[in-house]
């Protein structure tokens, strides 16, 4: 029996094992590691008993010190401009999935749509050492590609084009949207075409090839409104209003977002604008909200889950010190044709 004065544990506080925890379970040591680290590789039997054990126990995994004996965190980060409204929600989806089947959890931050936040986030991130950074875009500021070229982590850069990638790049053209856009608005007849666009990066993209492609085809130079991003249904609202102020007649609008886009419905509907008869509306990003409108938005589809799914791959590969057969992958995009447009 200890003395009063002589330290003790109690039992709650006790540092569970994985010795014990391989007791327990009556499996070697090696197989509890492969539970927790690579559970797809032990049988389902097994996974349960050892999943019992560690219940019973209240064993709690040092991931520190194994990562550290591995050289590996099993960690992966991405970085988003926003985690509101789902436009990336299909490509967090994919990489949590596809990275849990690879033994990597996902971790995720908001790095809003300014140079200094991410700044800020790529720091503390790198300081972590993950397998892997997934970031939304190609435009970082130069500190934060000397970051990122510095650290020696594998990096996918996604949604966006260039011709100098950090590392690795999911290819998404922004001009190639825009134009296809406006063609198919000319094509459906209307020559009077606006923008309602956020003021990120990518938005740009699109507003300035629209419009370009616009006067290219000889149609009057479209109207373009710039609003803070992230955009919402009540900008769409407003932004409708503003351009209709211009006193320069539109018949169709191109918003930045499906959420705008059904914000510019909205206040159509109030107008009583004829969609889309007077005015024809098209969204990006192809969320739920533009099927579920009423009309349904037409809008512009970008594979999300395509995009996690081969970030994931691209991570898994180089974490395991081998290279993708590509480390520039183009991905495409769709018009999906609905009834405002």
């Amino acid at each position: 029996m200890p003395s009063a004065d002589s330290p003790s544990r109690s039992p709650e506080r006790a540092n569970v094992t994985v010795r014990e925890v391989a007791q327990a379970a009556g499996v070697s040591m090696i197989t509890v590691s492969r539970a927790i680290n690579t559970p797809q590789q032990v049988s389902p039997a097994t996974l349960d008993k050892v999943n019992a054990a560690i219940q019973a126990l209240g064993y709690v995994p040092n991931l520190m010190a194994g990562s550290l004996r591995l050289s590996r965190s099993n960690l992966v980060m991405v970085l988003v401009p926003s985690i509101t409204g789902s436009l990336f929600g299909g490509m967090l989806t994919a990489l949590t999935r596809s990275l849990e089947a690879k033994g990597f959890q996902l971790m995720v931050g908001q790095s809003g749509y300014d140079s200094p936040r991410e700044d800020a986030l790529l720091r503390a991130i790198i300081g972590r050492r993950p397998d892997g950074i997934v970031l939304t875009g190609v435009m970082h500021s130069p500190q934060g590609r000397q970051l990122l070229k510095a650290s020696g982590i594998p990096i996918v850069e996604t949604w966006d084009a260039t011709d100098a990638p950090i590392d690795m790049l999911l290819s998404l053209s922004h001009d190639a949207i825009g134009a296809a856009v406006s063609h198919y608005l000319r094509d459906a007849g209307k020559t009077r075409q606006a923008v309602l666009s956020g003021d990120d990066h990518r938005a740009r993209l699109r507003a300035e090839s629209l419009v370009r492609a616009a006067v290219d085809s000889g149609l009057p130079e479209p109207l373009v409104h710039y609003m803070p991003a992230p955009t919402t249904h009540a900008q769409g609202r407003e932004g409708l209003r503003a351009l209709q102020r211009s006193g320069q007649g539109i018949d169709a609008v191109f918003c930045s977002s499906d959420m705008m886009a059904a914000g510019v419905l909205t206040e159509a509907a109030a107008q009583g604008l004829e969609v889309p008869r007077q005015l024809a509306v098209m969204g990006f990003g192809d969320m739920e909200i533009a099927a579920s409108m009423s009309p349904a938005i037409t809008s512009v589809h970008v594979d999300g889950a395509a995009i996690g799914a081969q970030a994931a791959e691209m991570i898994g590969l180089r974490a395991n010190g081998l290279r993708p057969a590509q480390s520039v992958v183009e991905i495409g995009f769709r018009i999906v044709t609905r009834d405002s447009a």
